[in-house]
């Protein structure tokens, strides 16, 4: 979900084009044409024939602001909206926009304080709560989250994104019934609504209905529909085929679903199996730190996606000294900030960074995760595709955790296939690319874990479920924890879980979450990649 702007129509008699000629009340309108079908350059080109004949008009202002940020230039979308706003105090829609722009700039109280006047300023529109709980969400603020998002749909009840991040929240929060009538409400307006069947999908401890599924597929071969709705449905109705015993359904619209992702941003395995390389041998010889301790308030935890991540954090998280922050993208982006300071990308600039530099990013990182510490002096980060920087942590952050969580190979594989991730390129569209990732994560962190065995430690998935209580008493220990009992009830922790396996995390263990088994022959392909990448299986 991502924060929405303000482009309203703007006709001649609009007093927000007070002072214009009619010549640039057609450009306006022009622009305001262009922005609503997406076409940024003609918007922008258009408010600076408007700005070219009447200066600093704070519409064209608005319009230049908004083009800028649909093309990505943030800082020049908030220069823009912050001209505008001192040319006409106390607009809200340049209020909305300018903490949008501020957002993506990285100003984040900024952002807050902009949406915040607009609410007191025009209280009935939906745009300020929504992004505001927006904002909150994505910090783990779910309570206030839930409010502002309730907010927003009530002001707007046909707002269907301010509905599903609100079921969204309402899924993170555990509150399951509540949030599954949210998404079915979006669908009664919206049958095609893509993000609406992805959560329902992903409260994967309910199985869709038949009538789901009936639903899915009527949809889903529609002509009218989006590409990003039809993928959505596609693994919707792979989940719906599934739970209803169609396995060669279901796998035929998780291959087309797949496939259509794969030809949006194809993954180049080569490429990613290079990376690893150079970050396995870049940080083979690292400097002793300054300290030994810096970075024991953190616990890492990572590995493969829908390898038991999210439930080892939610055992953890049950911990009275422990913090579960969910995934973090914070280490990723010290990293990422380094490289753009040294102007080398990672992991380049490795084998130059002394340990007063390694010390540094460690503390911008505590600095950066501060706010998860608040009430515990321990916390989680379940980024997992942290797995490519744990090999720096021993000079970054020496007194760390790292908990690597593995599952049986073909269970992970299949999972995250299963699963509609965002961010592309992804692996998980193909069943090789699936196997090489495996392979790239699992030697690089037997790697590290052979480098640093004090602190990177393995943990297994289908371990826990044979010996639950064993397996906990050694992760708290690895993670220097006492044992407290309320990990063995990890399920009735109250915290907001922000991954997908949100749903199946608030359940106790169970001793069969294997999905593969009822696909028989199926799934000889994807066996076969694991056994091309020197995997194995169930």
């Amino acid at each position: 979900m991502t924060q929405q702007t303000t482009t309203p129509g703007a006709p001649a008699a609009d007093p927000r084009l007070a002072g214009l000629p009619a010549s640039a009340v057609a450009h306006v309108q022009a622009a305001l044409q262009a922005l609503q079908r997406g076409d940024a350059d003609t918007a922008l080109q258009q408010a600076g024939r408007v700005l070219a004949g009447t200066p600093d008009h704070p519409e064209a202002l608005r319009l230049a602001g908004i083009a800028h940020a649909v093309g990505g230039r943030h800082e020049l979308a908030r220069d823009a909206l912050q001209r505008s706003l001192e040319r006409r105090p106390g607009d809200a829609l340049v209020l909305i926009d300018l903490g949008n722009a501020q957002q993506r700039c990285g100003d984040r109280e900024g952002a807050r304080a902009s949406w915040r006047s607009a609410a007191a300023l025009a209280p009935a529109h939906p745009m300020p709560p929504y992004n505001l709980g927006r904002s909150l969400q994505l910090e783990g603020r779910t309570d206030a989250a839930i409010e502002l998002l309730s907010q927003a749909a009530g002001l707007a009840p046909d707002f269907i994104p301010a509905r599903i991040l609100l079921a969204d929240a309402l899924v993170h929060a555990g509150r399951l019934d509540e949030a599954d009538a949210q998404y079915r409400e979006a669908l009664w307006r919206n049958p095609a609504c893509g993000d609406a069947w992805r959560g329902l999908a992903n409260l994967k401890t309910r199985p869709l209905s038949e009538e789901d599924r009936e639903q899915l597929a009527l949809n889903h071969d529609r002509a009218d529909i989006g590409e990003p709705d039809r993928v959505a449905m596609g693994y919707a109705l792979g989940k719906a085929c599934e739970d209803h015993g169609r396995h060669a359904e279901a796998l035929a619209a998780l291959q087309s679903a797949n496939g259509r992702l794969r030809r949006e941003a194809p993954w180049d395995a080569g490429a990613f199996g290079a990376r690893v390389d150079a970050i396995i041998a870049a940080t083979a010889h690292l400097p002793a730190p300054v300290e030994p301790l810096p970075g024991r308030e953190a616990i890492f935890i990572v590995g493969m996606p829908r390898s038991g991540s999210t439930l080892f954090e939610q055992i953890l998280a049950a911990h009275p000294e422990v913090e579960g922050a969910s995934e973090l993208p914070d280490l990723e982006l010290v990293l990422r900030g380094e490289s753009t300071r040294r102007g080398q990308p990672f992991p380049a600039w490795v084998a130059q960074a002394t340990a007063g530099d390694w010390r540094r990013l460690g503390g911008e990182y505590l600095e950066r995760t501060a706010r998860w510490r608040e009430r515990c002096p321990r916390f989680t980060d379940k980024m997992p595709e942290n797995w490519l920087h744990a090999g720096v942590l021993r000079a970054m952050l020496p007194g760390a955790t790292v908990i690597e969580t593995r599952r049986d190979p073909l269970e992970t594989a299949w999972s995250c296939y299963k699963q509609h991730f965002y961010r592309l390129p992804h692996f998980s569209c193909d069943f090789d690319d699936i196997a090489a990732f495996i392979r790239d994560c699992q030697r690089a962190m037997d790697t590290w874990r052979e480098r640093d065995p004090g602190h990177v430690h393995l943990q297994s998935y289908e371990a826990l479920l044979r010996d639950p209580e064993g397996v906990i008493r050694a992760l708290l220990d690895a993670c220097g924890l006492a044992f407290d009992p309320a990990c063995l009830r990890f399920h009735e922790a109250r915290r907001s879980v922000r991954t997908a396996s949100a749903a199946q995390v608030r359940q106790p263990l169970a001793a069969d979450t294997g999905r593969v088994d009822g696909y028989g022959e199926l799934l000889a392909p994807l066996r076969a990649a694991l056994a091309r990448a020197g995997l194995s299986g169930t």
